[in-house]
């Protein structure tokens, strides 16, 4: 796939969604870190249910701490591996408190530190609560980049390098929520919506599903 190509990409789903984000809810930096922990292999929507309550009687990692595993886990049992979980996000709770002043810091390597924290859910909090160019690579981004062979790799890693790398300055941003929301709601996996698709004429996904027509 060439430049032009790829800037036209990105310019289409600009005009559908001028300012996308995520659609995990939160209040603060801290929220976004716990709710994207707790997004692991779960749905965003069972995870605005969980913490609906949680972040409402425990907003700060001071209070969260003070919850313990076994409380936090009551608000959590709905949600998969609730209980490592619980385990991880209090003991990130915890190191937030005592190694940076309960702030969540502006860093890979000390998000990173984190207990439950790996470079996917860095790149989300770096992207969404510091606005850096970051793209965390899900299963929805690492499909989409193959199928229309806007950024064809074998690994998520292989995925992110190559989005950063093609990804134009302008676009560099959103570039990360653009293709989450896309893979979520048009390019799905089973049976992707190629006939409602904005960028169907420019995808090179050889098998469209058969309601598109060039």
């Amino acid at each position: 796939m060439n430049e032009a190509k790829r800037a036209e990409i990105f310019r289409r789903l600009r005009a559908a969604n001028p300012a996308p984000t995520t659609e995990l809810q939160y209040a603060s930096t801290f929220q976004l870190l716990i709710a994207v922990i707790l997004s692991a292999q779960a749905t965003d929507k069972s995870v605005n249910f969980a913490t609906r309550s949680l972040f409402a009687d425990a907003p700060t990692p001071q209070a969260m701490a003070a919850l313990g595993e076994e409380r936090l886990s009551t608000y959590i049992n709905r949600i998969g591996l609730y209980n490592t979980k619980a385990r991880n996000v209090i003991a990130t709770c915890r190191q937030l408190v005592e190694a940076h002043g309960g702030e969540v810091p502006n860093d890979r390597a000390a998000l990173e530190a984190l207990p439950g924290v790996g470079r996917k859910t860095a790149n989300v909090v770096l992207n969404t609560a510091f606005g850096e160019p970051t793209i965390a690579v899900d299963t929805h981004i690492f499909r989409v980049a193959n199928r229309t062979k806007l950024a064809p790799g074998k690994t998520v890693l292989d995925v992110e390098h190559k989005l950063l790398k093609v990804v134009a300055d302008e676009f560099a941003h959103d570039a990360h929520h653009w293709l989450i929301l896309h893979g979520r709601y048009v390019c799905k996996a089973r049976k992707p919506e190629c006939w409602r698709c904005d960028i169907a004429d420019l995808c090179e996904y050889k098998e469209k599903t058969e309601l598109y027509k060039a």
